[in-house]
């Protein structure tokens, strides 16, 4: 029982920051605000207790906005509606394809992305947010453009503000940013989006959003109304939305098709991996049981009218830091979502898109962090250099022509310095077990691209009874980043046994950095 109010617990504090960024992440993405909460509930009620990931939160994500926006804007040729319905068609299908992947047991690949590659790609999807957010937070309705475009409109965007849009985009954003600041434990503990949202409804009925009108502010004339607040269908039944299928054959919807698989696929379990390392209990997930359910919940969200979901990191985090124990707190978060919007649909309506819009920028923001660019060039500036380039290249054209850059760029450089491709692909290492210590000689080169098989040795032979796990790099000629970050990984989630790499000298680091990119000198 008291797991159980444990979950209970956590389940309504994830559910209390859950809602508003639901709200906003459906907005941004081009679909009704009602569909990313359509998308939590399913994730929480239908797919908590089907997966293997016990602390995680499914629900829509801010890193799938920029795909969700692109295919209604493509899709729909100038037809939100109808663009948001063939959106709906192309998560069907790559909800069909994710299913697939986890049943051939293809997800744990997408455990070994290459770090730099991820998070070049994050950081370009928090700039995009960022560039897309800011006029909604300053009252510009209607801005559209280009990412670098959008960017280099900002300082417009400021002579055009609405004062009083503006004076709650604003000020949501410093609650946001400061909040967590405080000196005050109890106030700093308290979920930001919900002190914004506290904030922002009783502002905007003050100021008179719920009905149109103008006002004068400085000398000049503004005009606020209903157009500036979440709109929702009455009940939930009227949200449900079917899938546009007729273009669903095209090479754009194709293109929206495969980067929603992929990008939802490796977020998604990179996600699962980071909850946990922090899991309490040190549970492990099986990556490809948790694609086929996060898949199953996506088919669902697709023909019903909902956002694609995957497993969310922030919400999980904070699922965590509440003391969750088991998947009933994704189920509780679900229900309290269901619960809220069909006792309090008419609260939903008063809120202002500039808060949540506010909400998305903070988060765009932490996904671009200028800690982000110093973490990497901390790392090495190999590292760095494919972070910048699949940066670049994601703003410059799309998700997937990013993603896909970064990744030949790393193959490249590893075949340079191998000095073969060949060896890339294949892993020669000599793994022996005495009594509860593992020994692992690796030969040659270990990289992102043959580290699968190593992973795969380990865990079958790490179990309970091993306490040491001992990699030996004395014949290696080249150990990437990512192989580091993952071996840790794997680490924390062992029970008894503990990792243990030497021979590291016998390799010239690229950086300072613990895990940088090793090779033979």
């Amino acid at each position: 029982m008291k797991r159980l109010t444990k979950d209970l617990t956590s389940g309504f504090l994830v559910f209390l920051i859950a809602l508003p960024l639901c709200l906003g992440i459906s907005i941004a993405s081009g679909f009704p605000p009602i569909a990313g909460v359509l998308t939590a509930i399913i994730g929480g009620l239908l797919t908590s207790h089907l997966g293997s990931s016990p602390l995680t939160i499914k629900g829509p994500a801010a890193g799938l906005i920029v795909i969700a926006l692109g295919a209604v804007h493509e899709l729909g040729m100038g037809d939100p509606l109808l663009g948001y319905k063939r959106a709906l068609a192309v998560g069907v299908v790559a909800a069909l394809i994710q299913i697939g992947f986890a049943l051939i047991k293809a997800g744990r690949f997408a455990a070994i992305m290459p770090t730099a590659v991820v998070h070049g790609m994050l950081a370009a999807i928090g700039v995009i947010i960022i560039a897309k957010q800011a006029p909604i937070v300053m009252g510009v309705l209607g801005a559209h453009g280009e990412p670098l475009e959008m960017l280099s409109e900002i300082p417009h965007f400021i002579a055009e503000a609405n004062p009083y849009v503006a004076g709650i985009g604003a000020l949501s954003i410093l609650i946001l940013v400061l909040l967590p600041l405080l000196p005050i434990p109890k106030l700093k503990k308290a979920p930001a989006p919900l002190i914004v949202l506290l904030m922002a409804l009783p502002l905007a009925y003050f100021l008179g959003f719920g009905q149109e009108h103008n006002f004068t502010f400085s000398g000049e004339s503004y005009t606020v109304g209903p157009n500036l607040l979440v709109a929702l269908p009455g009940n939930l039944l009227d949200a449900i939305t079917l899938p546009d299928f007729s273009v669903i054959a095209t090479g754009t919807s194709i293109k929206y098709i495969v980067m929603f698989a992929l990008v939802g696929m490796v977020e998604s379990l990179l996600s699962v991996i980071a909850v946990d390392a922090m899991d309490p209990e040190k549970r492990s997930s099986n990556l490809d049981k948790d694609l086929l359910i996060t898949g199953l919940g996506n088919l669902v969200c697709g023909l019903v009218g909902g956002l694609p979901m995957i497993s969310e990191i922030v919400r999980s985090k904070a699922n965590v830091d509440a003391g969750a124990k088991s998947s009933w707190s994704n189920f509780f978060h679900g229900g309290f979502l269901l619960l809220f919007v069909v006792v309090f649909p008419g609260l939903l309506q008063m809120i202002p898109l500039a808060a949540l819009a506010a909400m998305l920028v903070v988060t765009g923001a932490r996904l671009a962090h200028p800690k982000e660019f110093a973490h990497m060039w901390h790392v090495g500036k190999d590292q760095f250099f494919l972070f910048f380039a699949t940066f670049v290249t994601t703003l410059a054209t799309d998700l997937l022509i990013g993603v896909g850059v970064g990744l030949v760029l790393k193959i490249i450089m590893h075949a340079q310095r191998n000095g073969a491709l060949r060896g890339l692909f294949h892993t020669s290492v000599a793994i022996t077990r005495s009594a509860n210590i593992v020994e692992v000689n690796v030969h040659g080169p270990l990289a992102f691209t043959n580290f699968m098989s190593l992973k795969s040795q380990l865990t079958k032979i790490v179990d309970d009874s091993v306490h040491e796990v001992r990699i030996n790099f004395h014949d290696a000629t080249l150990l990437d980043h990512t192989v580091q970050e993952r071996l840790e990984s794997m680490a924390n989630e062992w029970v008894t046994a503990k990792l243990v790499m030497f021979e590291l000298e016998c390799l010239k680091a690229a950086s300072n950095h613990p895990h940088a990119f090793r090779m033979s000198a």
